[in-house]
C-alpha cells in the first residue's frame, strides 16, 4: 500500500505549473485568490497540515508556531529570505524550516542595476515628461544625470546577490568596494577587482553608490542609520533591493529633503507595502513594488525548490535548503 501523502498548505497563489506539480505529489490545499491569509487562516493551516508553504507576506512568529498541531514538521518557505519566520521557535518545536536560495540571484542583481540607472539617469522623470506630454524637445541641459562608469560602488553584503551586482557593475566600468562580516577569498575579490572595507563607516563615506544586499537580521536592523547616512557624500546614491529594515527610512527622507543625498532607488520598505509617503513625492527617488525576484523564470524555479525540499523531507531526508543556526 502506498504511504499517505503529506498534507501541504500553500498560503499564496503560485505559478500554475508549480501548483499543478504540488497537486500531483501531495495532498495540497491551494489558494483560490491571491490575497494573504488572515491570521485565523494561518492558525488553521498550522494546526491541520504536515507542511506549511508561506511567503514573505506571512508572519510565522512564535505565537503562530505555538498553535501548530503535532503534524506540522516542515515550513517550506517560498523565498530566500526567512526573517518573517521565527526559526528558533520552530526548531524548539522540532519543525524544520527551508528556503529557496540562489534562484533569484541574477533577477535581484538586475533590479539593483536598473534602480542605479533609473536614479542616476533620471529615467522616471523622463518617462513622466513623455506621459504628460510636457517634453519640449532636446536641450543641452535637460534631464542631466550622471554616468555610472568610473564611479565607486559600495556593496553592503557581498553574498550571492552582492557578487552578482559586482559583476554587472564591473561591466559598466564601476570600481567595486564591499563590506562584509567576513572578507571574501582572494580569488573571489580578484575576479571583480573588489576592495574590502572592514569599517562600514569608512566605506560609505567614500562611495558614489551604495547597494544594500545584506539579509535582514537583528544585527543589520538600521545598519544604515542616521549617523551613517550623514557620512555619505551629498552626491551619492543609495539602492536597496534587500530588506527595508536595513535603512532608517525616516532618516533617509530627512537626508534627501535636505539635499544631503543625491537620490535613492528602493524596491523594499521598512513598513512593508507602504514606504514613507514623502518618498513618493521626490523626483530623485525611484520606487518599485518589491520586484527584485519578479521574473516568470525565477518564480517557477522558487517553486521547484520548494517541491524538492518537501519531496526530500517526505522521503525521510533533510531538505537540501534547510535553514540552520549558522544562517541566523
Amino acid at each position: 500500500m502506498p504511504s499517505k501523502r503529506l498534507s501541504v498548505v500553500v498560503t499564496r497563489r503560485l505559478p500554475e505549473v508549480v501548483e499543478t506539480r504540488l497537486s500531483e505529489l501531495f495532498d495540497v490545499r491551494l489558494r483560490s485568490d491571491d490575497t494573504p491569509m488572515t491570521r485565523e487562516q494561518l492558525v488553521s493551516a498550522v494546526q491541520d497540515a504536515d507542511v506549511l508553504v508561506p511567503t514573505i507576506t506571512d508572519r510565522v512568529d512564535a505565537g503562530l508556531i505555538g498553535q501548530a498541531g503535532e503534524r506540522l514538521k516542515l515550513i517550506a518557505n517560498y523565498g530566500a529570505g526567512f526573517d518573517h519566520i521565527d526559526v528558533a521557535t520552530a526548531r524548539s518545536r522540532g519543525i524544520l524550516v527551508s528556503n529557496t536560495p540562489g534562484v533569484v540571484t541574477d533577477d535581484t542583481a538586475d533590479m539593483a542595476m536598473a534602480l542605479m540607472l533609473g536614479v542616476t539617469r533620471r529615467i522616471p522623470e523622463g518617462l513622466t515628461a513623455m506621459q504628460e506630454g510636457s517634453w519640449q524637445g532636446w536641450a543641452p541641459n535637460a534631464f542631466l544625470g550622471g554616468r555610472l562608469g568610473g564611479k565607486r560602488l559600495g556593496i553592503l553584503g557581498m553574498g550571492r546577490i552582492g557578487l552578482a551586482v559586482a559583476r554587472r557593475a564591473q561591466a559598466f566600468g564601476m570600481q567595486i568596494h564591499y563590506h562584509n562580516r567576513r572578507r571574501l577569498r582572494h580569488e573571489v575579490e580578484e575576479s571583480v577587482e573588489a576592495t574590502w572595507w572592514e569599517s562600514l563607516d569608512q566605506m560609505v563615506a567614500r562611495m558614489d553608490v551604495i547597494s544594500v544586499n545584506c539579509p535582514s537580521t537583528p544585527s543589520t536592523f538600521h545598519l544604515l542609520n542616521a549617523r551613517r547616512l550623514q557620512l555619505m557624500k551629498p552626491t551619492a546614491v543609495i539602492v536597496n533591493t534587500s530588506r527595508g529594515e536595513v535603512i532608517d527610512e525616516n532618516a533617509l527622507v530627512r537626508m534627501l529633503k535636505a539635499g544631503k543625498l543625491a537620490g535613492a532607488g528602493l524596491d523594499v520598505y521598512q513598513q512593508g507595502t507602504q514606504g514613507n509617503p514623502e518618498l513618493r513625492a521626490m523626483p530623485n527617488v525611484v520606487m518599485t513594488p518589491h520586484m527584485g525576484s519578479a521574473t516568470r523564470e525565477g518564480r517557477i524555479e522558487m517553486g521547484e525548490k520548494v517541491i524538492i525540499n518537501i519531496k526530500t523531507f517526505a522521503d525521510g531526508h533533510r531538505p537540501p535548503d534547510q535553514v540552520v543556526p549558522s544562517m541566523l
